[in-house]
């Protein structure tokens, strides 16, 4: 039974069968007493009405004979009554109840002994029980004041305490959503500061745009000039809001992603692809895998730009006639890709901020938002792999995004060209 299981109830059954046992034996002491009494008193009463015969002279046969009679005779009725001794005769009037009065105290006072034990444990026991339940109250009342420092007692078994716990994992569940809410309002809260902050230069610069193409309607090359600035700004808008959105979305776990078995070979030419127009420009290049066999296990949209925020991560940090690398390895439990590149590198003190958002070297030339990398980080990891990054003083930077395999419990599907 459930109820067996609490502590405080177990202690109370086994007092009241203490107390039971105690009473039973009480009550067979005191009758053992009182028969032992009677049997005295019964005893002595017939000596005594032995020896008052035998005075008088009654024959030895006479007195054995009424001593061991069971039938009242109507005279002998009669002649109690007259001396006073009849059904309604006070006991107190009876020759032998002075000599055993005493026998009744126990019988008496074994029941109120009894009753008052009894009662004081009970009282005990629901002392104990208000309390732990005043107790309870007070702290679930913290809970629904937001404060989770103290947790109610599980520290026995039973119903209560089974409901206790069930409390408990009710307010570590609400302390929970109250930690997320915190959490939700200060990214809320940091995202609009960020916006806010990084829109405030290209909007500046729109409007100072604006208001030059209006005072010169009649400069066709000023115009041209400045709508090509206006357009950039907007461009730089546009790619800043929409990072941002993609990062914000992820951090709050709305994006579930596909993962599939892609083709690596073409992963890499889908994320090269965007940017190959700044290579003869800018007299880069950038070397694919002779023969990247093999795939790789994950959302080819996302990743395909994660590889691409990382690819133009490298070609806006390095200088004329750089050479990026891509890199494939394969091993049973993960897939790695290696983009490296022959510039600059970066300094020491700055390889534990890249990932920040809207970071930006001091001594950079880039004109990005500072939030590819970051995103790129955030794909990596939505996706249960990691990006790392390493650069030697002088010696250029290699990342590593790194990806997991599927597991043979797992079930993957295999993406190939329509």
């Amino acid at each position: 039974m459930d109820i067996l299981q609490e502590k405080t109830t177990r202690r109370l059954l086994k007092a009241i069968l203490f107390l039971f046992l105690l009473n039973l034996l009480l009550n067979l002491g005191s009758t053992w007493q009182q028969t032992r009494q009677t049997r005295e008193l019964l005893l002595t009463q017939s000596r005594a009405i032995a020896s008052s015969l035998l005075g008088s002279g009654i024959p030895e046969e006479d007195i054995a004979k009424a001593l061991t009679s069971t039938t009242a005779t109507p005279e002998g009725i009669r002649l109690l009554a007259k001396l006073g001794l009849h059904e309604d005769t006070i006991l107190q009037f009876f020759p032998a109840f002075p000599t055993c009065k005493a026998s009744f105290l126990p019988s008496i006072l074994t029941p109120f002994l009894i009753f008052t034990l009894l009662f004081a444990t009970l009282l005990h026991y629901l002392s104990l029980q208000n309390k732990l339940y005043l107790q309870a109250a007070e702290t679930i009342s913290a809970y629904t004041a937001g404060t989770f420092d103290t947790l109610l007692p599980q520290t026995e078994t039973g119903t209560v305490y089974r409901l206790f716990g069930t409390i408990n994992h009710m307010a570590a569940a609400l302390k929970a959503g109250q930690e997320a809410e915190r959490q939700t309002k200060e990214f809320l809260k940091t995202t609009i500061s960020d916006i806010s902050h990084q829109l405030k230069t290209p909007l500046a610069a729109l409007s100072m745009y604006n208001e030059i193409l209006l005072e010169e309607p009649d400069h066709p090359d000023t115009v041209r000039i400045f709508a090509q600035k206006s357009e950039a700004s907007i461009q730089r808008m546009k790619s800043l809001i929409l990072s941002l959105l993609k990062i914000a979305r992820l951090d709050t776990g709305s994006i579930t992603f596909q993962k599939t078995l892609s083709p690596l070979p073409e992963l890499l030419q889908a994320a090269l692809e965007p940017l190959s127009f700044r290579l003869i420009p800018e007299k880069k290049q950038i070397l694919l895998p002779e023969d990247p066999m093999g795939d790789i296990y994950c959302d080819p949209d996302w990743t395909k730009e994660a590889l691409g925020n990382l690819l133009k991560n490298a070609l806006d940090h390095t200088k004329e006639g750089a050479l990026i690398t891509l890199k494939t390895e394969q091993s049973p439990l993960e897939t790695r890709i290696h983009i490296s590149d022959n510039g600059p590198g970066i300094p020491p003190s700055h390889l534990h901020h890249i990932f920040k958002r809207f970071y930006r070297s001091p001594d950079s030339q880039s004109s990005g938002t500072g939030l590819g990398l970051p995103l790129a980080k955030a794909i990596a990891e939505g996706q249960q792999g990691t990006l790392t990054v390493q650069s030697p003083p002088g010696s250029g930077a290699t990342f590593t995004l790194t990806l997991p395999k599927p597991n043979i419990h797992s079930t993957a599907t295999y993406l190939t060209k329509p």
